[in-house]
């Protein structure tokens, strides 16, 4: 067994590159103008996302209190929704596809360390939320982890394993609690 951990060598390592050093800082410092913005304003937060090299689709939404970590590490489908306060921390790839939503205060982690090794280097992992899936509420998504498309991850459920198509999951660890079943839209009156 070994004798401890090597904080000294993961300190030490640098798993960047410069360029993405240098990205962090100038994203750091823009991060005002996207936090601060009204909330309406979704054009803007898409732009802004889009000139560090995010891959944003049409009409999707990014509220203003969202923290997305590395952009240049993040697509965004078409009619996406990342809500209020919710959390990308995309040091690996973060894939949110068309139509689907991440709520209130839900947290996608795509960044870890190898916990079998003294120096714990870091993995960036990707996640990959698939078109027409609902991330709910408080919801957790772990590194490496694929919500199928139409899946559904209930409020304040924890997924570390990958969500099949069209499920509902639920729980610490989530579970399979049973599919999801789409009705037919009701016609809005008038239209």
């Amino acid at each position: 067994m070994p004798s401890g951990l090597d904080i000294r060598a993961n300190r030490a390592a640098r798993p960047y590159s410069s360029r993405e050093y240098v990205l962090r800082g100038l994203w750091e410092a823009t991060r005002p103008a996207f936090a601060l913005s009204p909330r309406p304003l979704f054009g803007w937060r898409r732009l802004l996302l889009r000139l560090f090299g995010a891959r944003v689709g049409q009409a999707a939404h990014v509220y203003p209190s969202t923290q997305v970590t590395l952009p240049w590490n993040l697509e965004l489908g078409a009619w996406s929704s990342l809500g209020e306060s919710v959390l990308v921390y995309n040091l690996g790839p973060v894939s949110v596809g068309a139509r689907a939503t991440v709520s209130l205060r839900a947290h996608l982690c795509a960044g870890s360390h190898d916990h079998e090794r003294q120096d714990m280097p870091l993995l960036r992992t990707p996640i990959r939320i698939g078109d027409d899936a609902w991330v709910c509420a408080d919801a957790f998504v772990g590194p490496g982890v694929t919500v199928g498309a139409g899946a559904v991850v209930a409020a304040r459920a924890v997924a570390v394993r990958d969500v099949e198509p069209w499920a509902i999951v639920a729980g610490n660890p989530a579970r399979p609690v049973g599919p999801r079943e789409m009705q037919a839209a009701v016609p809005l009156a008038g239209g």
